[in-house]
């Protein structure tokens, strides 16, 4: 394990298409090994995605600022000071950036400087994120998730409707189910098929963490002593299926996932500040980091599950060969 100890809040981690690993920080610098440390943003970085050139990263913070920060450059995309840079997603399939500040969700074309799109809401966006193949983006927001168009201007948006305010989200990789993780301690999701709901409930915490493995069979999540892992293969996905638990630890919760999406590796990092990882398609949870006593705050896996990033809360961070 390559280890580092930046003193700052690791908000995010994240690997670009070249494994490089790339971390994120409360202090507004972003750092990864091989690079040197730059600030990119006045005050702390508060959200980050992958570019969709696949080189650099992406970070949103509370300047107000957009910044994409790649091996010997930071370029800003957007700035609005005094706003806060809520959430933040990317495609690569169709080079769309999409960011959120306050009630607006807005998405540009990192090809064409022209593109704008700008998506208002009645509420603050809490998150975002495009459907695999970038065409739709959904906002959740308190209430539900609202399904855009991403290219398209004037529209009426899909509503995904439960009480409750929605603060993260992901689609399954075939886009048939869109989850939520809300403010309570609990998962609502949608088959958009025909927009049929369902509560996946049960946690002791907040859910802040899910990731898709076993190409798209699979959901884990955080937010439980254990990783929370729901089936997502057949017609009905987790309807009327219960989840499995995988590490469980007394004790301690599960405060991050990192999944290999093609593979069966999974990841978890606990609010003692340990990291784990299990292949499903065998037995048995490796413990790769040994408690550190400060929770982890961002975990990420290559695309080819061979390395794991991980970050916390007192700055500590690391880098670890599977």
């Amino acid at each position: 394990m390559t280890a580092f100890s930046y003193d700052a809040y690791v908000a995010a981690a994240h690997f670009d298409g070249a494994s490089q690993a790339w971390f994120a920080l409360g202090d507004g610098t972003v750092r990864g090994p091989g690079l040197p440390d730059r600030r990119t943003h006045a005050g702390a970085v508060l959200c980050a995605a992958l570019h969709p050139s696949g080189s650099g990263l992406l970070t949103g913070g509370d300047d107000g600022a957009v910044c994409w920060t790649r091996p010997g450059e930071t370029t800003t995309l957007f700035e609005r000071p005094g706003r806060w840079i809520d959430a933040l997603d990317a495609s690569a399939a169709n080079g769309l950036v999409a960011f959120a500040c306050g009630r607006e969700a807005h998405v540009r074309d990192v090809a064409d400087a022209r593109f704008e799109r700008l998506f208002r809401h009645e509420r603050s966006v809490a998150a975002l994120a495009f459907d695999p193949k970038g065409r739709r983006l959904a906002a959740a927001s308190y209430g539900g998730v609202l399904l855009w168009y991403a290219r398209i201007a004037e529209q009426k948006p899909q509503a995904l409707k439960w009480a409750g305010s929605h603060i993260g989200l992901a689609w399954s990789p075939d886009a048939r189910f869109v989850v939520s993780s809300m403010q309570e301690n609990a998962l609502h999701g949608w088959r958009l098929a025909d927009g049929k709901d369902m509560r996946m409930g049960g946690y002791p915490a907040k859910v802040r963490s899910l990731a898709f493995l076993s190409k798209g069979r699979l959901m884990a999540s955080s937010g439980a002593p254990a990783a929370v892992v729901w089936p997502f293969a057949g017609a009905d996905g987790p309807m009327g299926k219960e989840a499995a638990e995988i590490g469980f630890q007394e004790g301690s919760e599960v405060c991050r996932v990192a999944a290999e999406a093609g593979g069966s590796r999974l990841a978890g990092g606990r609010t003692d500040g340990s990291v784990w990882v299990a292949d499903l398609a065998a037995q048995g949870v490796r413990e790769i980091v040994p408690p550190a006593g400060s929770p982890v705050s961002a975990l990420a896996m290559s695309p080819d599950g061979t390395q794991l990033a991980f970050g916390d809360e007192a700055g500590g961070a690391g880098v670890i060969v599977l």
